[in-house]
């Protein structure tokens, strides 16, 4: 009988230890990762999802003991990650506000820092199957407030245009509203589209769809010439392209430590390559 307790004393003691070893465990790791100097967080324009992800997967294989976590959800929402301390870098396609700017030195005493590290078409998306290969700007300000509403207008067919923008928590809506719209407002029935990759996805379908977004998007649809002139890299440098613009990592101080070794290697030769890859226009010519 004694021997039977002992037994059943050890196994409970056991049980115990590993479930102590276990838990000492978990806490030791959540340590780790919340005092691990070795991650940058970024956060911001959807526009620019695809070329900081495609930024931070090369740079990690060259830097492996850093790690580097990228997000989208517009610019709006990356400015504020990082007005609450949540993020090291926001990506935006648009400078800050003033009264984004003014929450930044109520919180940190800091106006941010904007670094410019690519260019960008502003690009008007056509299905590759419509008539429609060339827009005037005014076409395309008509067409996104509403006031052309049949391809057959801009000599295209006799079918309704559906019209896509992108949300207002997107750098690029406010972009396109001031620059391209003149602050008009936009057509009431313009669909409201979370992504550049999702409006993409439906022009390529959609006939009779039309959108905006970055040149780098959209290989399986037409970027549509404005005023004759195609969104090329040169034309975007020359500035004959008339909807270009600058793209940002922002942050909250001038950068230092990790987050200025990343944007020191973005704008580096080796960074700006990959901007060219990932469709977007580089800074150098040299490039």
């Amino acid at each position: 009988m004694k021997l039977i307790l002992r037994k059943n004393l050890l196994k409970q003691i056991d049980v115990f230890a590993f479930i102590l070893f276990f838990l000492i465990s978990i806490n030791i790791s959540c340590f780790y990762l919340s005092n691990n100097t070795n991650v940058i967080k970024i956060k911001g324009s959807d526009t620019m999802l695809k070329l900081t992800t495609m930024l931070a997967t090369e740079y990690m294989k060259f830097n492996p003991g850093t790690s580097i976590y990228v997000e989208g959800g517009g610019t709006k929402t990356g400015i504020e990650a990082l007005s609450e301390g949540l993020v090291d870098i926001c990506t935006a396609s648009r400078l800050l506000k003033p009264e984004e700017i003014k929450v930044l030195a109520n919180s940190f005493g800091s106006i941010g820092i904007s670094t410019l590290v690519a260019k960008d078409a502003l690009s008007i998306y056509i299905n590759k199957d419509s008539q429609v290969k060339n827009l005037s700007l005014e076409s395309v300000r008509k067409i996104f407030s509403g006031k052309i509403k049949n391809w057959k207008e801009v000599g295209g067919d006799n079918a309704e245009i559906r019209v896509l923008s992108r949300s207002p928590n997107s750098g690029t809506y406010l972009y396109f509203k001031e620059h391209v719209l003149l602050n008009e407002n936009y057509f009431d029935n313009a669909e409201i589209k979370a992504s550049t990759a999702e409006i993409v996805e439906i022009v390529s379908k959609d006939k009779y769809a039309i959108g905006y977004g970055g040149v780098g998007y959209g290989e399986n649809v037409h970027h549509s010439s404005i005023n004759n002139i195609y969104p090329t890299a040169e034309n975007v440098r020359n500035e004959s392209y008339p909807i270009s613009r600058y793209l940002f990592f922002i942050t909250r101080n001038i950068p230092t430590g990790l987050s200025k070794k990343f944007i020191d290697w973005v704008l580096a030769q080796e960074g700006q390559q990959v901007v060219k890859k990932a469709g977007f226009i580089s800074l150098w010519e040299r490039q």
